[in-house]
């Protein structure tokens, strides 16, 4: 075994298919080490939810503004890289929100303006402290996401249907904006500012990010092949104009260059599943 996975154990979760539309997956990490573990965690457009059972955990921006998660917090939707800190012991669990899953459990869009935030306080009543303490009770992660998803059904409202289109939405040459737009009836102004709502960003901001994110991906093909990045084939492949707008990408979603971010893959996660 690998020294550094006897000391940091990370993984994904899948989720059945009763909750495909509502979670991505679920992701577990521990620090097994003597000491604190530092991780950087890509951009998803997802909403997370972060329970904590072991030691202190920090969330850590990129304006190097500290977070420390307690028993659960609420992130995202995460359109930027950050680091996140595991002191020796740290145990966490994620929940990673899909689309506006998010919103159909909390109804409120504007929680997305004022994320980091605990998710008892979108609620009447303290229901996420007390799911912490039915989570606590068992050592098996397993056990523990079917506890999360089995809490969840009372809470989860029916998707809109205009919002449904917008999350199904699959067709890359074609503006979804518009395309919803005529097959609903609506103006597009108006599917514009329901995507804000719903999922918290626009359509624009998440189409940026898609194309970045297969840009990562086609370094990380690279890599695990072990052949040579052809950078000219990815701006070609992705859409870029040339490559100042890759390196200005990349800076803007992860703070790194393409080359920088190569020699960190190492300390990178993703938290989407795609």
């Amino acid at each position: 075994m690998n020294p550094d996975e006897q000391i940091y154990a990370s993984y994904r979760l899948p989720v059945p298919q009763e909750f495909e539309a509502v979670f991505s997956h679920f992701y577990f990490a521990e620090n097994n080490s003597a000491d604190p573990l530092t991780k950087t965690l890509l951009p998803s457009f997802q909403t997370i939810m972060v329970f904590n059972f072991g030691a202190k955990a920090m969330m850590v921006s990129k304006q190097k503004t500290e977070i420390e998660v307690d028993k659960c917090i609420v992130l995202g939707p995460i359109k930027a890289a950050f680091e996140y800190i595991l002191s020796p012991g740290a145990q966490i669990l994620v929940a990673n929100f899909k689309d506006d899953a998010f919103y159909r459990f909390f109804g409120k869009p504007f929680l997305s303006d004022h994320l980091p935030m605990n998710p008892d306080e979108a609620m009447a009543d303290n229901c996420f402290t007390y799911l912490w303490h039915q989570l606590n009770k068992t050592t098996i992660v397993t056990d523990k996401v079917n506890c999360i998803l089995d809490f969840c059904r009372p809470y989860l409202k029916l998707q809109n249907n205009t919002v449904a289109l917008l999350a199904n939405f699959k067709a890359d040459v074609l503006n979804p904006i518009k395309s919803v737009a005529d097959t609903t009836g609506q103006s597009e102004r108006n599917i514009q500012l329901m995507h804000k709502k719903y999922f918290g960003y626009s359509a624009k901001e998440v189409n940026r990010y898609q194309r970045f994110i297969k840009a990562v991906g086609l370094v990380q093909q690279a890599l695990l092949s072990q052949h040579a990045i052809d950078w000219f084939e990815i701006i070609d492949e992705c859409g870029y104009y040339d490559q100042s707008q890759l390196i200005h990408d990349f800076k803007h979603f992860i703070n790194l260059t393409p080359k920088s971010f190569v020699k960190f893959q190492q300390d990178i996660c993703q938290a989407s599943a795609e």
